[in-house]
């Protein structure tokens, strides 16, 4: 629906006090949101606190609730951990405590809690909430408050974020931590797997989720495990010998590792815990296999926050404030919380009634029940796995005789191989046979096409770049070789999976569709490109390990400059003329600007920058970073940018520039684009065997697709993931820069304005609404993984 633009300026925290904890355990990405929390409410001039120590501190008051200034939330974003500190507390638990807790923030006016934490700290603040007015009484009988203090502070507010590396809240997509845990984990099992690989080892890793599959289940997915066992999906009687039969198989087919993951909280369907000790006994005993366990214990924890964690504990942060500022006495507890690709508010009870209802589900052995309260999202990963993981025998498999075309266009892209990988094994298991193309359409004219099999993809999902080989040639100058091609090898459909060039390559084959029948076959794109210029979809593939590439680099180049004079970088990040990665990756690493061919500049725009920044470099701050897209811009390049804050800067800070170049594409894919990858690839493959089915002529034994609806591209758009057809979205785009007309992530450029010290307007349309948990589409596949 369109509305009018809403915007935050006319909501004013003048008078309000927000005090910001974090509680239970910790999380990367928690300093994220408190450096958003921090200056968000600076911005909109409320006074900000800091509470030290979770509960505990608010129980203890003193120097543990302290007023923070804007440079009291500087070089926190990268920190992992929290720096506000975290601790259990039992007292909180009493009403004495709370008692207690809620004399301290009364001396300080506070009235806005924000808290960080699991769902534990959550129903702790939600119980304060509504003992609150008891507790104002108690204390006026007491006399430690007057009455004018009970009627000026009769309502607290309260707004939740999630924060724990278990995933394990229900309402939201993902919590704040899960994704760098993820991190961890993968960063082991890609250690693990050389090491595996040189003395035919079995490893068994353990990883953390008491109650809460989701990692494992996703780490599983994206190191292509042979095995996982989590608590929502206990293995059925017998599963010892299952196991087993598929290591062995496993061995067989010339692997020479296999990787089996334990869940701490893993049980078997009479809820009895299976231990990775016992599962490594089994193997040796059974089978023999030389059997080694790792426990990853709290590395999962630990470390700097991945990109995707940041950028989301700022977006939670930011849209905290603004709930905290809108609501109402009659407002219940809220969690912002993320939902597809889109930040929503939900009645954090809901949430947490939701959560306690999958424990129930698992204790009382309802297991199907407790896959399914956890979401669309985790039933989508368990079945996308149970889908990949196993091969039937030949035997039990369908037989289709349509023969399926997957060829990578374009530059290389995280993610690419983990999409190759599931398109095959997805293929094979509705009964299709798969042929690579190697090198794009450039070598399908040349008749580079193999049939390829299910063991030829294994451990293909941690492999960066492209094992096809890819070329950004068009298929317009080869239209009657490759459709040579297609009949001689008798192909019935494509995936092509590619950046902008996979886009306008099946548009120029739905276009030449005139002339040649050959190309009257379902086609299907899977957009994959680090510069997130393609139409139809909100995220490509690749773009998630792109960035964390461009955060860690610009980690460490401001980390290069402590202990310096005042310093300032320009850094040029690649993305063609789309400013995806320069935005976001300033987002991420809390840089001053960015410079997108999106937003047009002058020169003023830039001398206002050198002087923002001339002003920052007063206070504590000794660091400033400047990001720039490599097209932003033809005459204010990145050497012209540098000297002129060079110049301006003269006796206030000096200057250095950096050009991040070819690194932002290579690396091993992060766990977002592994698993990202699989299960769009897997969604796609299903997509063409019903198209298949639909299009296929009985009479002439072939299959005739002529509609625009049989070439789409599947994208995922705010909630969902969506077929689109290549022709509708042709109106979309603009094809002289290679960008959608329309970009989502412009209205998060004013998040990165505000958090940077700039006054600017920000688009609040999308907040405000308050939904229900029940209410959130079943489609909503994966904001994140």
């Amino acid at each position: 629906m369109d509305h009018q633009p809403k915007f935050f300026e006319n909501l004013s925290g003048a008078g309000k006090a927000i005090a910001v904890l974090t509680s239970g355990g910790d999380a990367q990405g928690m300093n994220a949101a408190v450096r958003a929390v921090v200056r968000m409410g600076i911005y909109v001039n409320a006074k900000v606190y800091f509470i030290y120590e979770g509960y505990q501190g608010m129980v203890d008051g003193g120097d543990n609730i302290v007023e923070v200034s804007w440079e009291s939330v500087s070089s926190i974003l990268q920190v992992g951990g929290t720096v506000i500190g975290s601790a259990r507390c039992k007292s909180f638990r009493t009403r004495e405590g709370r008692l207690q807790a809620a004399f301290n923030l009364l001396q300080r006016g506070i009235t806005n809690l924000c808290v960080i934490g699991g769902d534990g700290s959550l129903t702790g603040a939600n119980l304060f909430r509504e003992e609150w007015n008891g507790l104002l009484e108690e204390l006026a009988q007491k006399g430690k408050i007057d009455a004018e203090a009970v009627k000026k502070y009769a309502y607290l507010n309260i707004v939740g974020m999630v924060g724990s590396i278990d995933n394990d809240f229900c309402g939201t997509d993902m919590t704040i931590g899960t994704d760098s845990a993820l991190h961890r984990i993968i960063e082991v099992v890609d250690a693990i797997m050389t090491t595996a690989q040189s003395h035919q080892r079995t490893f068994v890793l353990e990883v953390m989720g008491r109650h809460c599959g989701y990692l494992a289940l996703v780490s599983a997915l994206a190191c292509g495990a042979d095995w996982v066992f989590i608590p929502e999906y206990p293995p059925e009687e017998g599963w010892e010998d299952s196991m087993c039969v598929k290591l062995s198989e496993n061995r067989a087919r010339k692997k020479r590792l296999n990787i089996i993951i334990v869940a701490e909280g893993a049980i078997d369907c009479h809820n009895k815990p299976i231990t990775s000790e016992k599962v490594k006994d089994l193997v040796v005993q059974r089978l023999g296999f030389d059997t080694r366990v790792t426990i990853l214990g709290h590395v999962q924890r630990g470390g700097t926050p991945s990109a995707f964690d940041r950028i989301l504990a700022s977006r939670m942060g930011v849209e905290a404030v603004l709930a905290l500022l809108e609501a109402t006495p009659d407002t219940p507890a809220c969690v912002v919380s993320l939902s597809g690709n889109q930040a929503v508010r939900l009645p954090l009870m809901e949430c947490v009634q939701m959560t306690q209802e999958v424990q129930k589900a698992m204790d009382e052995g309802r297991f199907l029940e407790a896959v399914r309260l956890r979401g669309r999202s985790f039933e989508n990963n368990l079945n996308t796995y149970k889908l990949l993981s196993h091969k039937k025998p030949d035997a039990e498999l369908p037989k289709t005789n349509f023969n399926v075309a997957v060829l990578n266009v374009g530059a290389p892209a995280a993610g690419m191989n983990a999409a190759v990988r599931a398109a095959v094994r997805v293929g094979m298991t509705e009964g299709h046979k798969i042929f690579a193309v190697i090198d794009g359409f450039e070598g399908f004219a040349r008749g580079k096409i193999k049939e390829i099999s299910w063991g030829d993809v294994g451990g293909w999902t941690g492999q960066g770049g492209s094992i096809l080989g890819t070329k950004r040639t068009l298929p317009a100058k080869y239209l009657e070789k490759i459709a040579d091609q297609m009949r001689t090898n008798n192909i019935n459909a494509l995936m092509v999976i590619g950046g902008f060039e996979a886009f306008e390559s099946c548009l120029q084959l739905h276009e030449a569709r005139a002339n040649f029948e050959e190309f009257r076959v379902p086609m299907c794109v899977l957009p994959a490109t680090i510069s997130n210029n393609v139409p139809g979809t909100d995220y490509c593939l690749g773009t998630d390990t792109a960035l964390n590439a461009i955060v860690e680099t610009c980690d460490r180049i401001k980390q290069s400059a402590s202990g310096t004079k005042r310093r300032v970088f320009i850094i040029e990040t690649m993305g063609g003329y789309c400013g995806y990665l320069a935005n976001m990756g300033a987002l991420a690493a809390g840089a001053d600007a960015a410079y997108i061919f999106e937003e047009q500049f002058d020169i003023r725009e830039l001398q206002a920058n050198v002087e923002h920044l001339t002003e920052k470099m007063k206070t504590s701050i000794q660091r400033g970073l400047v990001l720039r897209n490599e097209n932003c811009n033809e005459n204010y390049t990145t050497d012209f940018i540098y000297q002129l804050y060079s110049e301006e800067g003269k006796g206030v800070f000096d200057c250095r520039k950096n050009v991040l170049g070819h690194m932002q594409q290579g690396g091993a894919p992060s766990p977002f684009d592994r698993n990202f990858g699989t299960k769009i690839s897997a969604k796609a493959m299903q997509w063409i065997s019903k198209k298949l089915k639909e299009t296929y002529r009985k009479e002439g034994g072939k299959v005739f697709a002529n509609t625009d609806d049989s070439v789409c591209l599947l994208g995922m758009r705010r909630r969902n993931l969506v077929f689109q057809p290549v022709a509708e979205l042709k109106s979309e785009t603009d094809f002289v820069h290679r960008i959608p007309k329309e970009q989502w992530w412009l209205k998060l450029r004013p998040l990165m304005k505000i958090l940077a010290k700039y006054k600017t307007s920000y688009d609040v349309s999308d907040s405000g609404q308050l939904e229900h948990v029940a209410m959130l589409p079943k489609e909503a596949e994966t904001g994140a993984i």
